[in-house]
């Protein structure tokens, strides 16, 4: 299906753009009046799916490329193969607030939580809906809030939680704890699953199925399993994993087939952006930046770090055969990139979207949400079913609680790289085992590569621009 154009639901008359102070929300070119966003199906499901849309126009944005090299540079997976400062300062972990990224990570997150909230606003308000687009669209609507919460938080700990459209209270909200914008994040999801519908939309039909680029049931599920998973809700993360791991439309895809997990609509995706800017055959921005624009003699951009992700793979892992890519110089250095995406640039139709949520993660979750509840067994089942698509032999652990646990540790990394920050976010939020007290993941493994880490690293500073328009940050 093709996006419905954006629309703006009345900027102006609500005052959007006077909240650029704070929030660096820019007024949208395209404005239709409130009372017309919301006058019909129609007009409601293009002023939703609009924002979702643009969401992916444009390159180094917060809903692509910058949610997936950002934090794997400050993690331990790839690193930029050229000096530039921007970069640099992720890559060594000590980012300024003046950081132009910082900015787009924080300011587009607020972008469209600002729509968010206009839309649900107006989908509440309104009478001229049909009952099952209403219900559709509010959902969509929350989900998107607690996609963009969920990443906040991650990136910058407590941050303000604004769920209204009073501009003058949100440009100087004070900042919300990681607990309470959580309580939010789940909140919204999981009133997001009430309403969504197990079929995926397609323009004002719902329960249709239609393609995997707008949130369905199964979508909100999947991040409130692991918003469950981040706030050790152990049990409650287990079932709402399995029941994603349960639902027949989503499927592992086979060992023969692993190139074919982030193709549009694949049947491992839960939930993918479209590619909307496709002008010469363009695919996903992911892989029109890191893929070489000759895979043999071409320049890698993106390169694994050798002695951590370059050669974090177990002899024989189909993940390492089919999803890194491999350069080797006319000196013979061998370097390896990401290579999940597979078109820079492609014949049309396109073959790509975005993968966000997917199944192979709920295995993940799962297993690990069992392992903190020490369900050994059944934690390395849900391992052995990501390694046995992996074409690896299954693991036989036991209760040695360490082992399950660095087994784990192993399958996220291995299986999740290069995907939204999840190697990242796994640093911050697992405790040290060295048994330092305060200290993370990241305290463990991070110094060693990164000479200047300090602990403070875990979370991204707030940008100057925000904090000098709000004195209550």
């Amino acid at each position: 299906m093709r996006f419905f154009k954006y629309i703006a639901l009345a900027c102006m008359s609500l005052g959007l753009g006077a909240c650029e102070s704070f929030l660096d929300v820019g007024v949208p070119k395209d404005e239709v009046a409130a009372d017309l966003a919301f006058s019909d199906d129609k007009a409601a499901t293009a002023s939703v799916t609009g924002v979702f849309s643009r969401m992916n126009q444009l390159n180094y944005q917060f809903a692509n490329v910058l949610s997936m090299i950002l934090p794997a540079m400050e993690a331990d997976e790839f690193a930029y193969a050229a000096q530039y400062a921007i970069y640099d300062e992720f890559k060594n972990n000590a980012v300024l607030p003046s950081n132009q990224y910082v900015s787009t990570l924080w300011s587009q997150p607020y972008q469209y939580i600002a729509q968010a909230n206009m839309c649900i606003e107006g989908l509440e308000a309104s009478t001229a809906l049909s009952p099952e687009v209403k219900s559709q669209l509010i959902g969509e609507a929350k989900f998107l809030r607690a996609f963009c919460y969920f990443y906040l938080v991650n990136n910058f700990g407590d941050v303000p939680l604004i769920l209204g459209t009073n501009v003058a209270e949100n440009n100087v909200k004070g900042r919300s704890s990681e607990a309470e914008v959580y309580d939010a994040i789940i909140d919204d999801l999981k009133d997001a699953k009430s309403k969504l519908f197990d079929a995926y939309p397609s323009g004002e039909k719902v329960n249709v199925g239609g393609e995997r680029i707008r949130p369905n049931k199964g979508a909100a599920t999947a991040l409130l399993a692991r918003a469950y998973l981040y706030t050790k809700k152990w049990d409650l993360a287990e079932i709402e994993a399995t029941e994603v791991i349960n639902n027949p439309l989503y499927k592992l895809m086979p060992t023969a087939d692993m190139n074919d997990v982030f193709l549009r609509n694949s049947d491992e995706a839960i939930w993918q952006i479209q590619a909307v800017n496709t002008a010469g055959g363009r695919n996903t921005w992911e892989g029109f930046l890191i893929i070489p624009a000759n895979l043999e003699t071409g320049t890698v951009l993106f390169r694994l770090i050798p002695g951590y992700l370059y050669d974090a793979f177990e002899p024989g892992d189909e993940r390492h055969e089919n999803w890194v890519g491999k350069i080797t110089t006319t000196t013979g250095t061998t370097h390896k990139y990401p290579y999940k995406y597979k078109a820079r640039f492609a014949v049309t139709p396109i073959a790509e979207y975005t993968m966000v949520l997917r199944l192979g993660e709920q295995y993940l979750i799962r297993a690990e949400a069992r392992y903190n509840q020490e369900k050994y067994s059944d934690a390395e089942d849900d391992l052995n079913e990501i390694r046995q698509r992996a074409g690896l032999t299954p693991l036989s652990l036991g209760n040695d609680d360490n082992a399950v646990r660095e087994a784990v540790e192993q399958e996220r990394r291995v299986e999740l790289f290069a995907e939204w920050g999840h190697r990242w976010y796994d640093l911050r939020r697992w405790p040290s085992t060295t048994g330092s007290a305060g200290k993370t993941r990241a305290d463990d493994i991070l110094p060693a590569l990164k000479p200047t880490w300090q602990s403070s690293a875990i979370y991204l500073p707030l940008p100057e621009s925000a904090v000098l328009s709000n004195p209550n940050l």
